[in-house]
């Protein structure tokens, strides 16, 4: 029986590759994170500078606490199996009328994981709606074998190399995924999605937390690690992590910029020129 979704939901996010809204956080919870993410923005000179894409739960404890929420734990569990990892947590910001955006992509493209067991949860600190630029899904890609992407370093796209996928896209077939505060989706590694810019008065602001099973492993470089947040790690392929108890530790910072070294060489691999952006 599942923990925290419908049958229904369960079998929606098998058929279409993902599923929304989920409750997770109340909005004390939500209130509370986003006071959290905002005082270390302000820290440092703003968010983007010092989260380099995927790792910030090493560096703050609000993120490390968001990445363990049972209640998201227990959506993703419904999904993939009572096995999790986390393999990287993401900020997607969109301030009030920003033109940033991202290309039609599959998260899958140049992350180095050798199986699609991975899914991303989605958390909104605050309305996520087609206006303000909420992610939008082409049903039933997950099902589709890895495609082609093209690197754009467009200096709009919050994507690592400004990648999209070198097919056409019917827009006509997007779902929006639109999620009020405190509300999550979750979307399989696979599956084509994108999102336009904030058209809106206020900021658009998205935690993306990426869970593997441990089966998963990484082919593109040796040493890569995750921190296992439910069940067993079955297979050993990853060094684990333990994040900290405060927030900035040292021996956490040395080991976030150990591993973000070498996620940016996979990241970044074959690219040519300079990349616009760290995000994933």
């Amino acid at each position: 029986m599942p923990k925290s979704l419908t049958d229904e939901q369960v079998a929606q996010y098998h058929r279409d590759g993902f599923i929304a809204p989920v409750r997770a956080l109340d909005d004390a919870e939500t209130e509370d994170f986003r006071k959290k993410f905002e005082a270390y923005e302000s820290a440092h000179e703003g968010w983007y500078e010092m989260s380099k894409g995927q790792k910030l739960y090493l560096l703050q404890t609000w993120a490390r606490d968001l990445g363990q929420h049972p209640k998201i734990l227990d959506a993703v569990e419904d999904v993939m199996g009572p096995n999790l990892m986390v393999w990287g947590l993401s900020l997607f910001v969109k301030d009030a009328q920003s033109p940033s955006y991202v290309s039609w992509h599959q998260d899958s493209t140049y992350w180095g994981l050798s199986k699609p067991d991975v899914v991303t949860a989605w958390i909104a600190l605050s309305p996520a709606n087609i206006k303000s630029g909420c992610m939008k899904m082409m049903p039933g890609t997950h099902k589709w074998e890895q495609i082609e992407h093209t690197d754009t370093l467009a200096k709009g796209n919050l994507l690592t190399r400004g990648q999209e996928i070198a097919v056409d896209v019917n827009e006509d077939d997007a779902v929006y995924l639109e999620l009020e505060p405190g509300e999550v989706s979750l979307h399989n590694i696979r599956t084509v999605h994108a999102s336009a810019p904030n058209q809106s008065d206020n900021r658009r602001i998205g935690i993306a937390v990426r869970y593997i099973a441990p089966h998963v492993s990484q082919i593109n470089a040796d040493g890569d690690s995750a921190w296992l947040v439910r069940g067993e790690d079955t297979h050993g392929n990853f060094i684990l992590e333990t994040p900290p108890e405060a927030d900035m530790d040292a021996a956490a910072m040395a080991e976030h910029d150990r591993i973000m070294e070498l996620r940016q060489g996979v990241l970044y691999k074959g690219v040519a020129g300079k990349p616009a952006h760290t995000a994933v």
